[in-house]
């Protein structure tokens, strides 16, 4: 089997170096979308006001556009919806250490929503590191 984008090297040191934003996990049972197709049932992880990557064995193709609605787990919790895009997607791959999935970039995410998450994000970090 071809190896895609997303399993090279370069891909993989290029969107290290591209990620200005301290990164969180966010463990979610069905991630709602606003556009007509199923709920993607997943884990939301990575979450930053950037993006996130979605853990599903039924990835979105790259290019794809919808609306999606997350819920932080914070006291009360905290939802909200945005525009995104796949960036990239893997596949199930046997005997692979990376979860299959899809890394989906915020389009229109609101300067309100966005520091609603780099909050969180950061309530997370202190948390794990202390």
């Amino acid at each position: 089997m071809p190896m895609s984008l997303s399993d090279s090297p370069e891909y993989a040191e290029e969107q290290k170096n591209k990620r200005h934003a301290t990164r969180s996990p966010l463990i979610v049972e069905k991630v709602p979308c606003g556009d007509g197709h199923k709920t993607l049932f997943g884990y939301a992880k990575n979450l930053s006001r950037g993006g996130l990557f979605i853990a599903t064995v039924k990835p979105r193709e790259p290019g794809e556009e919808f609306v999606i609605e997350l819920t932080l787990p914070t006291k009360p919790p905290y939802t909200f919806r945005c525009r995104c895009e796949v960036v990239w997607k893997r596949h199930f791959q046997r005997k692979s250490s990376h979860e299959p999935g899809m890394g989906l970039r915020f389009l229109d995410i609101t300067d309100a929503d966005g520091g609603r998450v780099d909050e969180w994000v950061m309530q997370q970090a202190t948390t794990f590191s202390g």
